[in-house]
């Protein structure tokens, strides 16, 4: 649709705008002597008004041929010759409406046209022309910028969300083999830590899907979630598995993505508790510096064991979704060290109000 359609205002100012110069211009023609100022404003004023409606068929020539499609040329000529014509049109109804004018008032001229004031208007109307083709040009190359952020922005929405199901699908079906291996052996031996194991997996599973459905929760969901999946791991694991979780309650408050920290623990339990014969704590940091949230998770680590493969895949998707969601302002990192892996991640602060 056309710019001055889709908005009243832009319309009434396109038209003030045009009532305005053909004021101005009557103004110069009495003061050039070519007629009275009553005169002069009925003629340029309805001219004036005509070349306007008049130059809003420009933005269907820029419309019609873009850059993308024509060479600079022919653009260039295709806007010369609208331009050249609009000129010729706009003077010819200029006459017509002088002579219709001269004809109502019984004057024998209310203008008097002279070949230096037809110059003068074919000139200012091309001109005139020519920047309206410009003007439009460059409001329509800033539609197609909006349109281009607006396209990129559910890019980049549909990409958070197809990282979310690839982690939901690599996490929950190796989580879910093991927990049930481990039901099933609990089974014989344990029936009451088997039913307490099975409760507690239904609770994770259950909080998974609903969370996940959503854009951003709340820190303090997310950590609740990561309390179920460790209380199913604390069954398999025994006393072998501790966690310490270090955050105060305003803190909790943070709105993140979910499931940006299950990921995590599962990882410190697969590459780091799991081949330590004692086991060990994993250790939760979270704290809000500024405009920033810094989370930080620590586990212990084995340097006698062989890394398990697979090992950082989890944390190239929790990068990648990082990467879709801020762009560049937020990071995951992580480095191991002979005695641990810690795993850092630094995102923008979001409070959640509700």
């Amino acid at each position: 649709m056309h710019p001055l359609l889709s908005d009243f205002r832009r319309l009434l100012w396109h038209i003030t705008v045009w009532l305005v110069v053909g004021l101005f211009t009557a103004k110069i023609l009495a003061l050039t002597n070519f007629s009275h100022f009553s005169y002069a404003c009925f003629f340029a004023v309805p001219v004036s008004l005509f070349f306007g409606f008049l130059t809003s068929s420009a933005y269907y020539v820029c419309t019609s041929f873009r850059i993308q499609k024509y060479t600079f040329f022919i653009i260039k000529l295709v806007f010369i010759a609208s331009s050249l014509i609009s000129a010729i049109l706009a003077l010819c109804v200029a006459h017509g409406w002088n002579l219709f004018l001269s004809n109502v008032t019984d004057t024998a001229s209310p203008i008097n046209i002279t070949p230096q004031l037809d110059f003068a208007l074919f000139a200012s109307c091309l001109v005139l022309y020519l920047l309206a083709l410009l003007t439009y040009d460059v409001v329509i190359a800033f539609e197609d910028m909006q349109a281009a952020e607006k396209r990129e922005a559910n890019a980049r929405l549909l990409a958070r969300d197809a990282e979310l199901q690839v982690l939901r699908s690599q996490i929950d079906p190796h989580f879910l083999f093991n927990s049930l291996n481990s039901i099933s052996a609990l089974t014989a031996i344990d029936a009451n830590a088997a039913r307490e194991m099975t409760i507690a997996l239904a609770d994770f599973f259950r909080k998974t899907l609903t969370l996940s459905e959503q854009e951003k929760i709340t820190l303090d969901q997310e950590l609740c979630l990561c309390d179920d999946f460790l209380a199913v791991e604390k069954i398999r694991f025994g006393k072998k598995l501790h966690s310490k979780v270090e955050v105060d309650e305003p803190t909790k408050r943070a709105s993140i993505p979910p499931m940006i920290l299950q990921p995590l623990l599962e990882n410190a339990i697969k590459h780091g508790i799991r081949t330590i014969r004692q086991g060990g704590c994993i250790t939760i940091k979270i704290v809000r510096n500024g405009d920033w949230l810094h989370i930080r998770v620590t586990n212990p680590v084995n340097t006698d064991t062989p890394p398990v493969p697979g090992s950082g895949l989890g944390l190239q998707n929790l990068r990648a979704r990082f990467q879709a969601l801020y762009s560049d302002q937020a990071r995951v990192e992580w480095r191991c060290t002979e005695q641990e892996f810690v795993v850092e991640l630094t995102l923008p602060w979001e409070s959640n109000t509700s």
